[in-house]
């Protein structure tokens, strides 16, 4: 990710172009010129058909650029023609909303959703206020910036449907994880020094329709190690769903109508910031900050799984930001300095 601007622009301008003409995703129908939320329409960073340019420049293989005000780290999303993002004032002061037209870059819309009077101390200088990716479904597009407010917006006009601004978290060097949609609910991680949780809105009202807290042994009484930024996905195991939701030292698997949960896996890293890849048996996921390692866990368990469930752990050559991506049964992971690897889903072994 980088900060919304024109060089963010220069990448959608090539990016969907070459999208907007490709085959469909799925049997759902899920066209390859929509990218709904966070890692596209099923959060898995794939868009198997798309023709992309293997060169650009400033001039070569560009549709349009347009300039975003403000600084941000969201991902944009994509539904019927229309790019929505999410930007800030460098201060976080002002947090806003844009959309643009797929086809000529213009703005449609552009209003401020939240304003803030104060903002919390510890942001960091690498991160920004606008962070969490937005994320589409039908009429509306859900923004969500950390503690500072989750709102829906009407796509048609950009007015606000309804919004919270209640949920506390102090997130110690600002947010990072971002909504998803399943079936009436939005959910998202709320992981900071003070409050580790998660939490489920009612997407029509905005009401909390469960909340469920960390429970976690963090091993020490200091929050900055409770801090984490991943974003959850939704997998189906033996006819029933599961809400994979990372945290610090821990991944938690819980149902997401409830918030029960099901299973857990344990590790020592915290910040925990991918979001996992599910091959039909197995979850992928990227420990946390510092020395990040890559576990396969199987997903068919109960409880704590750490001893029984665990396949393999790689702790070498793993990104901690960059999440992995998953392609006919080749894992692929990016440091954090930017080196491509592949890794064997049998036994974790780095290919070069």
């Amino acid at each position: 990710m980088q900060p919304v601007g024109s060089s963010a622009f220069l990448v959608i301008g090539i990016l969907f172009a070459a999208l907007a003409d490709s085959a469909p995703l799925s049997a759902n129908d899920l066209s390859v010129n929509s990218w709904r939320q966070f890692r596209g329409d099923l959060g898995n960073g794939l868009a198997p058909s798309a023709q992309l340019p293997q060169s650009w420049s400033e001039e070569e293989n560009v549709q349009w650029k347009t300039s975003i005000h403000g600084r941000g780290w969201s991902s944009p999303v994509v539904a019927d023609q229309e790019i929505w993002l999410t930007t800030a004032t460098e201060d976080g002061m002002k947090m806003s909303v844009v959309c643009v037209d797929l086809e000529t870059g213009h703005v449609l819309h552009d209003r401020v959703v939240f304003e803030n009077e104060q903002v919390q101390p510890d942001y960091h200088v690498t991160n920004s206020y606008a962070s969490p990716t937005p994320v589409i479904e039908g009429e509306f597009v859900f923004v969500h910036f950390g503690a500072y407010g989750t709102a829906c917006i009407r796509r048609a006009g950009g007015e606000t449907v309804w919004q919270r601004r209640d949920l506390p978290c102090n997130h110690y060097r600002g947010a990072g994880s971002s909504p998803i949609l399943y079936q009436d609910l939005l959910i998202f991680h709320m992981d900071g020094f003070d409050h580790q949780y998660a939490v489920a809105l009612n997407k029509h009202t905005g009401e909390t329709f469960w909340k469920r807290e960390r429970d976690i042994d963090y091993g020490t009484d200091n929050g900055d190690f409770y801090k984490a930024f991943s974003t959850p996905i939704v997998i189906r195991v033996a006819g029933q769903d599961q809400l994979i939701s990372p945290a610090s030292k821990t991944c938690l698997a819980l149902d997401p109508l409830s918030g029960r949960e099901l299973w857990r896996v344990r590790y020592d890293e915290h910040s925990t910031t991918v979001r996992p890849v599910f091959d039909g048996q197995r979850i992928f996921l990227s420990t946390g900050f510092g020395k990040a390692k890559m576990m396969c866990v199987r997903v068919d368990g109960t409880g704590d799984v750490t001893d029984t469930h665990v396949e393999w752990v790689q702790p070498k050559s793993i990104g901690s930001k960059p999440s992995p991506v998953l392609v006919q049964g080749r894992l692929f992971d990016l440091t954090d300095d930017g080196i491509l690897g592949r890794l064997d889903v049998g036994s974790g072994k780095i290919h070069r």
